[in-house]
């Protein structure tokens, strides 16, 4: 994959400043590598690939809380489409961290709200303080239920007004049961985009058979890796998931 990437023009973190898409709607999509690369060569002309310091395939660590009853995996396993997130994420490379609350309403939107942080502890004034503004859960409550790592290239369509994140690599360990779930097989693509706009990544990815497909990586983390979970809605997507990790075309 890195030979191809290095065929992109490159996009700076600078120049991405205004591409932040804090609110916006969020498109999954779970393929495999060899798909991964015939995309890769079909978007090079249509998209910027962001470099940091002359890397573009980069390590990701997130740290998912929870309530102690696991109140936001069941949100999601029980199908409301009102719900939110609370992860701390790393970047390896610079050792930078946020702690980030993700909220997604009703109408399919995406509102992201995060801060600088150094750890993850919760018992500082700060975090307290922005997590009483953004997050709906008891703080006192809260406990880091589930650790993944991915790596993660980043392109940007040269209107700049959508972000594509493509994951590899990825891996779970939950911090509750002590287990682990490796996924290496598999691609995770994110389409990321302000409002309806024109996408160049869709027809490509439907001339190579890739659809959408819901795909949070908490919430398959959790029903792998945590057997005392009720994961009756994540099944089939389990199912399905194992059926493209078994592809390899």
């Amino acid at each position: 994959m890195n030979d191809i990437l290095t065929k992109y023009d490159k996009i700076t973190l600078e120049e991405m400043s205004s591409i932040r898409l804090m609110n916006r709607i969020d498109t999954k999509f779970v393929t495999t590598m060899p798909v991964l690369m015939r995309l890769l060569e079909m978007a090079r002309e249509a998209y910027w690939v962001q470099d940091i310091d002359g890397e573009r395939n980069m390590r990701y660590e997130t740290t998912y809380y929870d309530t102690d009853s696991f109140d936001m995996f069941r949100v999601h396993q029980s199908g409301h489409t009102n719900r939110q997130k609370l992860r701390f994420r790393t970047y390896v490379s610079s050792q930078l961290q946020f702690m980030e609350v993700k909220t997604k309403n009703n109408h399919g939107r995406t509102k992201k709200k995060r801060m600088r942080v150094t750890d993850m502890s919760l018992v500082d004034d700060s975090k307290r303080q922005f997590l009483a503004e953004h997050l709906r859960y008891d703080i006192d409550t809260l406990i880091p239920s589930l650790h993944n790592s991915f790596d993660r290239v980043t392109l940007v369509n040269k209107a700049k007004t959508e972000r594509l994140t493509i994951d590899t690599h990825l891996s779970f360990h939950n911090l509750f049961t002590g287990a682990e779930r490796e996924m290496h097989p598999l691609v995770i693509v994110e389409l990321k985009r302000d409002g309806l706009c024109y996408s160049p990544v869709l027809s490509m990815l439907r001339e190579l058979r890739v659809f959408p497909h819901a795909f949070s990586k908490y919430c398959i983390g959790c029903a792998l890796t945590n057997g005392h979970l009720q994961v009756n809605r994540f099944k089939r997507k389990i199912i399905e998931i194992n059926k493209i990790a078994l592809r390899t075309v």
